[in-house]
């Protein structure tokens, strides 16, 4: 393992760069590492780099689905909760059961179990593909949301199907109440343990005297108590996850300082840059391990399936994005639904295009066992399950990353954005926060505004009569009076944001949220 340490360290280098380069040309990064990978896996002497599941499942899984539910909007996850919904578990459940009836039909000694196996392995499009996607193409804003949600909460779904498939070819049994009852419990429970595990996190962090760095540590921590918490209880750690995340990034203004919440931002930040890029790297660099095993089939038959098994992905997800656009036509003639315009042919399409399958997939298509049990013989057509997960992969990730962009342009969707103009909404969060910072200052501190240069100096800098802030030495009151006006200005944009009658984007908010942090971490300083 040591002698190898030199290569691992260089992969990072070879990831720096590579994301880079994709900068520069502006291509998505996940699509240059994993052709990188591809390629550095066929330079002689390499050494051979075999993907334990355990370690995507443990290592990388909780951290980046947590980054990503702290990235996410709950107020964009919540409005567009019933087509989230139907594609992260509907959907999935139709593209299983489509991928294993053409298994079944079209690749030989496939039986219909080993086809479900094989569906619940490639059906879910994979959260962190998705997330490192969406950062370098740009799509309309309920896509994004749509996308952002479905990817973290579809592997519940799948791994459901991947576990009782499991069972059913090995026993060549399949019991339905079971399934639904496991089913149920992994939502249920994964959600229940994640909301518990955040709660207890963030009391903690709120009573006991933590400072940046000890919240930074405990915010790393969190993910992995509460994945390893619920599988321990058999139910879903990627819901518990994403739950307890969503409910800790919520509610960080409440048990975070400042700054703990600026700190934080700028470790996670660079913690899942490096295993964003490690995962996608090492997609590319296990493809010498999975040719290896495939004996029986050939290389030219193998890709011909794994292509096979792609194309049924995407048409079944168009189908099902058509499905559920005449569904909400329909059904907002009776109920209240999220938007009740039509997105046309186009949203569909793209939306069908957008399924990118990642390192989720190739983890449990890896944790298939080799033998069927101790002893037992070989675990049916395992190395051709793998080969297809890798091709179902490299294909989505290559050929839709690559042609999403232009798919984006030439149709020309519109965004349907309800939110404000970006423009309009910063004019009006500034004027409302002018109107709000004087008359606190007005009410709470005249007389102290009456004598005090600095508190005068903002005064005059809401009114919009300086450009400039001077250095000025300021009393311990006057830095608490400023501190309270920039809490009551947090307090009122949190307002905002829970506001269903306001229009604001939440990036915007959490934006000048971010400037108020920035603020408050300056004034501290002062002296």
């Amino acid at each position: 393992m040591i002698e190898d340490f030199p290569f691992y360290l260089s992969l990072i280098v070879a990831i720096v760069l590579l994301i880079m380069l994709a900068n520069k040309i502006k291509v998505a990064y996940p699509v240059l590492l994993v052709i990188a990978g591809l390629l550095i896996s066929f330079i002689p002497n390499i050494p051979m780099i075999r993907i334990d599941p355990e370690l995507i499942f443990i290592i990388f899984l909780p951290p980046l689905l947590y980054e990503a539910a702290w990235a996410i909007s709950w107020k964009e996850l919540w409005k567009w909760r019933r087509i989230i919904g139907s594609f992260a578990f509907v959907v999935v459940f139709l593209t299983a059961t489509m991928v294993a009836f053409v298994a079944n039909h079209f690749i030989p000694g496939f039986s219909l179990a080993l086809g479900f196996l094989l569906g619940g392995i490639v059906s879910p499009p994979d959260a962190v593909s998705a997330n490192a996607i969406l950062k370098f193409v740009k799509v309309p804003k309920r896509m994004e949301s749509i996308l952002e949600g479905e990817s973290l909460l579809n592997d519940a779904s799948s791994l459901i199907i991947f576990r009782f498939a499991m069972i059913a070819v090995a026993t060549g049994q399949f019991i339905w109440q079971e399934a639904i009852f496991s089913f149920s419990w992994m939502v249920v429970g994964g959600i229940g343990v994640g909301v518990l595990i955040g709660w207890l996190f963030m009391k903690g962090q709120k009573i006991l005297p933590t400072d940046a760095n000890m919240d930074t540590i405990l915010t790393i921590v969190a993910p992995y108590v509460m994945y390893i918490a619920a599988e321990e209880v058999h139910s879903s750690g990627v819901l518990a996850v994403v739950s307890g995340g969503l409910l800790l990034s919520n509610n960080r203004h409440n048990f975070l300082s400042t700054s703990s919440r600026l700190r934080g931002i700028n470790v996670w930040e660079s913690l899942a840059f490096v295993l964003n890029g490690l995962v996608f790297i090492l997609i590319g660099l296990d493809l010498p391990e999975i040719t290896s095993g495939l004996e029986g089939v050939s290389i030219s038959a193998a890709i011909g399936y794994g292509l096979l098994v792609t194309v049924v992905l995407v048409i079944v997800r168009i189908i099902s994005a058509y499905g559920a656009v005449i569904i909400t036509l329909v059904a907002r003639n009776y109920i209240s639904v999220a938007d009740t315009r039509s997105p046309g042919f186009k949203a569909p399409v793209l939306l069908g295009w957008t399924g990118m399958r990642g390192v989720v997939s190739l983890a449990a298509a890896l944790s298939i066992p080799v033998k069927l049990y101790e002893g037992g013989p070989d675990f049916p057509q395992r190395n051709l399950i793998l080969f297809i997960t890798f091709i179902v992969i490299l294909t989505t990730l290559v050929v839709q990353g690559l042609t999403l962009p232009y798919l984006i342009r030439k149709m020309n969707m519109p965004s349907f954005n309800d939110h404000l103009p970006d423009d309009e909404a910063e004019d009006l969060i500034r004027r409302e926060m002018a109107k709000l910072t004087l008359q606190h200052l007005s009410d709470n501190y005249g007389e102290m505004l009456e004598k005090s240069p600095f508190l005068q100096q903002i005064h005059d800098k809401w009114k919009g009569k300086i450009d400039e802030e001077s250095d000025i030495k300021i009393s311990p009151e006057i830095k608490m009076a400023y501190l309270d006006i920039l809490n009551r200005q947090r307090a009122w944009l949190i307002e905002q944001n829970h506001d269903k009658n306001q229009h604001f984007d939440e990036d915007l908010i959490r934006k000048h949220l971010m400037k108020i942090d920035l603020e408050e971490e300056r004034i501290l300083l002062v002296h």
